[in-house]
């Protein structure tokens, strides 16, 4: 299994996660607290946030079919829906949201949303530009 190791400097006062990339599987594990035990929340079919429910933190995430998520359009990034949101309960949603809003998770996903109309609101992300892979 191949892996690439990727650093990317967070804000002030955070530490620098452990970002790896599976080239076989098309997986970017990023680590914000290795080795600590998580709860995984499916945020949609690509993307997996591990986060810390009794300290309400981020300890991780993980993105499937990466180089898909990373892909732009002509118009700028790809965005997808967060469907695993509509089946959280509300106060573990409101806790996942407030997570993803924040550093380090809004260091690598951008938060926005998607109105057909006035009565529905839709979630999306995209990733944040990652700096060039090291070798």
């Amino acid at each position: 299994m191949e892996m690439r190791f990727i650093k990317k400097k967070l804000g002030k006062n955070m530490a620098t996660p452990n970002v790896n990339y599976d080239e076989k599987s098309d997986t970017l594990y990023v680590s914000f607290a290795p080795s600590e035990k998580a709860t995984g929340i499916k945020l949609n079919d690509h993307i997996l946030l591990r986060i810390n429910k009794a300290e309400r933190r981020a300890v991780g995430l993980t993105l499937f079919e990466y180089s898909l998520l990373a892909q732009r359009t002509e118009v700028g990034p790809r965005s997808f829906p967060l469907t695993g949101l509509a089946q959280l309960p509300d106060e573990l949603r409101e806790m996942v949201l407030d997570i993803t809003l924040h550093p380090p998770v809004s260091e690598f996903l951008a938060l926005s949303a998607y109105t057909p109309s006035l009565m529905e609101t839709i979630l999306i992300t995209s990733l944040q530009p990652l700096p060039a892979a090291a070798t």
